[in-house]
């Protein structure tokens, strides 16, 4: 059988909209391996148990399971060499894990308090009581709170991206003149938010917003042809 990918959904199965996910596929298309995904969803976490834990992206490639998104990363740098690299080389790789810790610290955490509550709108009606205990545990207020002052947030969380932004106006990916894993670990995140909310994290003058841009017609548009919104 060929590789298989268990990608987070929404009530439209259609709708993926997990930055771990997107950075899994992105990194998959990279490669120039042929993959099919199966639409998951949170209460869906039996199906995914002989992983042995229970969250996605899981990928399945022949007998081999692997979870985590950076986990399937090095996996593939590691088991498919001869396709083009997602590190650019060992140096790479190092500089590259920070960058993915960066992206899941920052990133995922400002944009989430932006997008909460577009995301529970999209959610499939079994996922919804499941997405707001576990979340508002982790934001310690209603979801409606967290994202009630978003448009005064956004200013704040805009001005976190300075340090790739500063990157970004001076080379066109963060891999130098071609995309590269560290592309699609940050990516991801602004990924997730366009599939799920109309709410713009960007302005257009941003070197971001391009870098954007360029991704969502990377590998023939692959990510810009996922259901979304156009910000």
């Amino acid at each position: 059988m060929g590789l298989r990918l268990y990608d987070l959904a929404g009530a439209e199965a259609e709708r993926r909209f997990s930055p771990y996910c997107w950075r899994t596929k992105l990194a998959l298309t990279h490669k120039g391996l042929a993959f099919d995904t199966i639409p998951w969803r949170f209460n869906e976490k039996a199906v995914i148990a002989f992983s042995g834990q229970d969250r996605v992206p899981v990928l399945l490639d022949s007998d081999q399971v692997i979870s985590d998104s950076w986990t399937i990363a090095t996996y593939l740098e590691d088991t498919y060499p001869d396709r083009p690299s997602l590190f650019g080389g060992d140096a790479g790789r190092a500089v590259t894990r920070f960058v993915n810790a960066w992206a899941d610290v920052v990133l995922v955490g400002g944009i989430l308090r932006l997008v909460v509550t577009d995301i529970f709108a999209h959610l499939d009606e079994k996922d919804r009581a499941y997405f707001r205990e576990t979340r508002e545990k982790r934001l310690g207020a209603a979801l409606e709170t967290v994202s009630a002052d978003r448009e005064t947030n956004v200013l704040a969380f805009r001005k976190t991206l300075e340090p790739i932004r500063t990157v970004l106006a001076s080379q066109p990916y963060f891999g130098g003149e071609a995309p590269a894993y560290a592309d699609y670990a940050v990516f991801g995140c602004f990924q997730w938010a366009r599939c799920i909310s109309s709410f713009p994290l960007l302005l257009r003058d941003d070197p971001v917003w391009s870098w954007r841009d360029r991704l969502l017609s990377a590998f023939d548009g692959f990510a810009g042809k996922a259901l979304g919104y156009s910000v």
